[in-house]
Protein backbone atom coordinates (compact mmCIF):
# COMPACT_ATOMS: atom_id res chain seq x y z
CA UNK A 1 0.00 0.00 0.00
CA UNK A 2 1.12 3.45 -1.11
CA UNK A 3 2.24 5.78 2.06
CA UNK A 4 4.60 8.44 3.26
CA UNK A 5 5.54 8.56 6.84
CA UNK A 6 6.17 12.10 8.32
CA UNK A 7 8.54 13.03 11.01
CA UNK A 8 6.46 14.74 13.66
CA UNK A 9 2.76 15.52 14.82
CA UNK A 10 1.01 18.14 11.98
CA UNK A 11 -1.44 20.05 13.28
CA UNK A 12 -4.63 19.38 10.60
CA UNK A 13 -7.32 21.95 11.87
CA UNK A 14 -4.61 24.55 11.13
CA UNK A 15 -3.76 22.95 8.01
CA UNK A 16 -7.25 22.64 6.78
CA UNK A 17 -7.50 26.27 7.31
CA UNK A 18 -4.90 27.11 5.34
CA UNK A 19 -5.82 23.70 2.28
CA UNK A 20 -6.60 25.53 -1.11
CA UNK A 21 -7.68 22.83 -3.66
CA UNK A 22 -5.49 21.21 -6.31
CA UNK A 23 -6.75 20.78 -10.12
CA UNK A 24 -4.17 19.14 -12.31
CA UNK A 25 -5.57 18.59 -15.98
CA UNK A 26 -3.57 15.86 -17.23
CA UNK A 27 -3.61 13.16 -16.03
CA UNK A 28 -6.96 14.60 -14.25
CA UNK A 29 -5.88 14.56 -10.66
CA UNK A 30 -8.47 17.10 -8.52
CA UNK A 31 -7.82 17.20 -4.57
CA UNK A 32 -11.17 19.60 -3.47
CA UNK A 33 -11.48 19.64 -0.28
CA UNK A 34 -10.93 18.28 2.92
CA UNK A 35 -12.13 16.75 6.32
CA UNK A 36 -11.07 16.62 9.81
CA UNK A 37 -11.86 14.26 12.78
CA UNK A 38 -12.89 16.52 15.21
CA UNK A 39 -10.08 15.09 17.30
CA UNK A 40 -8.01 16.96 15.12
CA UNK A 41 -5.78 13.47 14.67
CA UNK A 42 -7.40 12.43 11.38
CA UNK A 43 -8.25 13.52 7.94
CA UNK A 44 -9.71 13.00 4.81
CA UNK A 45 -9.29 14.18 0.70
CA UNK A 46 -11.60 13.46 -1.66
CA UNK A 47 -9.30 12.39 -4.93
CA UNK A 48 -10.44 12.12 -8.11
CA UNK A 49 -7.90 10.91 -10.93
CA UNK A 50 -8.41 10.49 -14.61
CA UNK A 51 -5.78 8.48 -16.65
CA UNK A 52 -6.53 5.23 -18.04
CA UNK A 53 -9.00 4.90 -15.32
CA UNK A 54 -11.65 7.05 -13.69
CA UNK A 55 -10.98 6.27 -9.85
CA UNK A 56 -12.37 7.94 -6.59
CA UNK A 57 -10.96 7.17 -3.40
CA UNK A 58 -10.03 8.77 0.03
CA UNK A 59 -6.45 9.73 0.81
CA UNK A 60 -6.15 9.74 5.04
CA UNK A 61 -3.83 11.39 6.87
CA UNK A 62 -3.49 10.38 10.79
CA UNK A 63 -1.29 11.77 13.09
CA UNK A 64 0.47 10.67 16.32
CA UNK A 65 2.82 12.97 18.98
CA UNK A 66 5.62 11.46 17.12
CA UNK A 67 4.62 10.94 13.04
CA UNK A 68 2.00 11.34 10.58
CA UNK A 69 1.12 9.55 7.96
CA UNK A 70 -0.43 9.69 4.47
CA UNK A 71 -1.81 6.54 2.71
CA UNK A 72 -5.03 5.60 0.96
CA UNK A 73 -7.80 4.43 2.81
CA UNK A 74 -8.43 1.28 2.55
CA UNK A 75 -12.34 1.14 2.20
CA UNK A 76 -11.72 2.84 -1.48
CA UNK A 77 -8.64 0.72 -2.51
CA UNK A 78 -8.48 1.99 -6.16
CA UNK A 79 -5.61 0.64 -8.61
CA UNK A 80 -1.99 1.89 -7.76
CA UNK A 81 -1.48 3.78 -11.53
CA UNK A 82 0.80 6.58 -11.74
CA UNK A 83 -1.28 9.42 -11.10
CA UNK A 84 -3.06 7.73 -7.86
CA UNK A 85 0.71 7.64 -6.45
CA UNK A 86 0.94 11.08 -7.45
CA UNK A 87 -1.83 12.21 -6.13
CA UNK A 88 -0.54 11.16 -2.39
CA UNK A 89 2.57 13.07 -3.55
CA UNK A 90 0.75 15.82 -3.87
CA UNK A 91 -0.72 15.82 -0.22
CA UNK A 92 2.73 15.34 0.86
CA UNK A 93 3.39 18.91 -1.42
CA UNK A 94 0.75 20.60 0.12
CA UNK A 95 1.63 19.89 3.80
CA UNK A 96 5.34 20.74 2.91
CA UNK A 97 4.10 24.09 2.07
CA UNK A 98 2.31 24.45 5.20
CA UNK A 99 5.27 23.15 7.87
CA UNK A 100 8.59 23.48 5.89
CA UNK A 101 10.56 21.48 8.83
CA UNK A 102 8.31 18.32 8.23
CA UNK A 103 10.70 15.73 6.82
CA UNK A 104 9.79 12.08 5.17
CA UNK A 105 11.16 9.10 7.38
CA UNK A 106 9.45 6.35 5.45
CA UNK A 107 7.89 6.05 2.26
CA UNK A 108 7.40 3.72 -0.52
CA UNK A 109 6.97 6.42 -2.94
CA UNK A 110 10.91 8.46 -3.08
CA UNK A 111 10.24 8.95 -7.22
CA UNK A 112 7.07 10.66 -7.18
CA UNK A 113 7.91 13.07 -3.92
CA UNK A 114 10.94 14.04 -5.52
CA UNK A 115 9.30 14.82 -8.76
CA UNK A 116 6.85 17.04 -7.11
CA UNK A 117 6.92 20.45 -7.02
CA UNK A 118 3.91 22.64 -6.30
Amino acid sequence: MPHIVLNQLVDLLEFSKSFTPHFQKSPLIRISSIYVENNGLSALLPIVVIDELHQEFFIQISTSPKKTTIRLLPITDPKKTDSVKRSLSLVYSMMKKFDSSLTITKSNLWEYVEMEVL
